[in-house]
């Protein structure tokens, strides 16, 4: 029941549909239109049900994960 009245708040539904805009920015700024549109649609979602946004959340949180570990590694330092 605290869960189901978690989920249902006003508070948290916006919370979730502002974090899935920031991402949705965050890759229209790197250049991926297609993440950034599927992005708004799962705002548009979430806004009904939160777990849906959650979960978007979380594997976009996994894929940027694998994203950055394909790039170079630019913190190491050279030993003098």
């Amino acid at each position: 029941m605290v869960l189901k009245k978690l989920f249902g708040s006003t508070a948290t539904r916006s919370l979730a549909v502002v974090s899935i805009l920031k991402s949705a920015k965050r890759a229209v700024d790197r250049g991926n239109y297609v993440r950034a549109g599927l992005m708004l649609g799962v705002a548009v979602l979430a806004w009904k049900w939160v777990l849906i946004g959650m979960v978007a959340q979380g594997v976009v949180g996994l894929l940027r994960k694998d994203d950055s570990s394909d790039s170079p590694d630019t913190s190491t330092s050279k030993a003098a």
